[in-house]
């Protein structure tokens, strides 16, 4: 039974937004009443050289953007909140969907002002495929944004889904009055300028009381009733279950960087948003009651801290209970390790935890042992599921700039590339190294962390690829016979797979064409 009140504890989430919605901000906001943090600045801010607490790598401080999940764990009214705060840009949307994985539930980010972007479009996509249940957040209502109506249309015929309104903004921008709670049926008035915890808000809690008109104008009141009366008739009336099955999305406005509507997205998500939920692997479905562990790496970093030179690798418990020091069976190298610091995270703080439970991110120090994907048990062979590595998009060589420093740029590239963030090729023919990647600002952040982290020099160099496609045969002589043939086009991933290298859609078309026994994959997970 105590298994089971510490998964019911627990609500494991993503934080998912277009770049400058206010993800990061949020997501401060959300750490402030968790208690993780005392203070709460403008995020980024040029006058204000305190960064974000979630951005944790320097070229993030410096860019103004999430390049890297961050992790994070806070308790809130007796609810454990792993909280995984994803890059925004769409350069890392790699990175964003493997973290997707890892979570029960996604809170979207919308700026009232810009409405849907592409990139949010891309990011639905990624939930829609694993029915996340996705609540909404419609920041920025302190600025003049669009009619929420209309901000409403545009989720549902955009982004294919059906929305339920659980607040209401009376206006926005100069005259932003406040909100009014559906789940709650109370009103929150807006206080321009307040960044603290209390005495933000005046409540009034009944619908028809005199003081909603004493405090924000006959005009807005009436407004407001109207609203409400067209909410009712239009939009569904809110269902728990439609919408952890990812049938609903409810919606909340506010105003993070004024802490508005914050507290009231944040207790209504411990109240409705699913606990750890069953994970699908390849050999059966995992029950998260169930009393043996397990768990699978969704991420690697390397260098959080660049003067320890730690490799840390983020597991999601699927199962049972993590134990500090325990051997537990590491599936594709066959066999157990053990961890004498696993370590949870509030950003870049953290602290070695003795157990973990279902829904939990631990920190697991690394010497090279694991990837993406890979799974810990206490004895079972098991593989987690929907885990993949993407075929690059855009592709560039690797020469070394300083030949002095040529162990530290293969250290660097192997321990960088682990992370997922990009794919290292080496060319049959000449063993040259090609780096791939989804975004092209991956380059930048390859080469300045290179310098930084490794004190090596590289350069890029733009080659004319299309695609980058691993390919296999139930007959290894074709294969083989295949990789011999197009020995100018051909490549080795760091598994030691082939890889076929096509410098346009033609060559592509052709090989698969000519040669159909073989297999051409746009993910590694084939």
């Amino acid at each position: 039974m105590a298994l089971q009140d510490e998964i019911e504890k627990r609500r494991t989430f993503g934080i998912i937004s277009h770049p400058d919605a206010g993800k990061t901000t949020l997501t401060e906001k959300l750490l402030l009443y968790g208690g993780a943090i005392q203070t709460a600045g403008a995020v980024k801010s040029n006058k204000n050289a305190k960064a974000a607490t979630s951005d944790f790598m320097e070229i993030e401080r410096q860019r103004g953007i999430s390049v890297a999940t961050s992790v994070m764990g806070f308790n809130y009214r007796n609810v454990k909140i792993n909280l995984l705060d994803t890059p925004g840009h769409q350069d890392f949307s790699e990175d964003t969907y493997r973290t997707l994985t890892a979570v029960d539930s996604v809170i979207m980010v919308i700026d009232c002002v810009k409405g849907v972007e592409s990139q949010t479009e891309k990011l639905l996509e990624v939930c829609r495929m694993r029915n996340t249940p996705v609540i909404v957040f419609i920041n920025k209502l302190d600025r003049e944004g669009r009619d929420p109506f209309d901000l409403l249309d545009e989720i549902e015929n955009k982004l294919k889904i059906k929305v339920c309104p659980l607040s209401w903004p009376i206006s926005m921008g100069k005259t932003f009055k406040g909100v009014y709670s559906l789940y709650e049926k109370r009103l929150l008035l807006f206080q321009a300028g307040t960044k603290q915890l209390e005495r933000e808000i005046i409540e009034i809690n009944d619908i028809n009381s005199k003081l909603i008109e004493e405090n924000i104008g006959e005009k807005f009141a009436l407004q407001l009733l109207e609203d409400i009366e067209v909410l009712e008739g239009v939009y569904p009336t809110f269902s728990r279950q439609d919408y952890r099955e990812g049938k609903i999305s409810p919606v909340f406005f506010g105003s993070a960087v004024n802490n508005f509507g914050v507290r009231e997205l944040l207790d209504c998500f411990i109240d409705i948003a699913p606990f750890p939920l069953a994970r699908n692997t390849e050999e059966r479905s995992i029950a998260p009651i169930e009393n043996k562990f397990t768990g699978f790496v969704f991420k690697i970093h390397a260098n959080i801290d660049p003067k320890h030179r730690d490799r840390i690798a983020f597991l999601r418990v699927c199962s049972g209970k993590f134990m500090r020091n325990t051997n537990y069976f590491h599936t594709r190298l066959s066999k157990n390790l053990r961890f004498s610091n696993p370590t949870a995270f509030m950003a870049q703080e953290k602290t070695i935890v003795e157990e973990a439970y279902p829904g939990d991110i631990v920190g697991l120090y690394d010497t090279g042992n694991f990837k993406i994907g890979d799974t810990l048990t206490e004895g079972e062979s098991l593989h987690f599921k929907g885990i993949p590595s993407f075929s690059p998009e855009i592709f560039r060589s690797v020469l070394n700039a300083d030949p002095m420093k040529s162990k530290q740029l293969a250290k660097g590239l192997e321990q960088l590339t682990d992370e997922g963030v990009a794919q290292l090729f080496t060319k049959t023919l000449t063993g040259g190294k090609i780096l791939g990647v989804v975004g092209a600002l991956q380059f930048e952040v390859i080469q300045y962390r290179l310098k930084g982290e490794y004190g090596a020099s590289c350069h890029f160099e733009n080659i004319a690829l299309h695609k980058a496609c691993w390919i296999s045969c139930k007959d290894k002589k074709k294969l083989q016979a295949f990789a011999d043939d197009k020995y100018q086009h051909m490549a080795t991933d760091k598994e030691g797979n082939f890889v076929f290298l096509a410098e346009s859609q033609w060559a592509l078309q052709m090989a698969q064409e000519k040669n159909p026994d073989i297999q051409f994959h746009f993910t590694s997970e084939y």
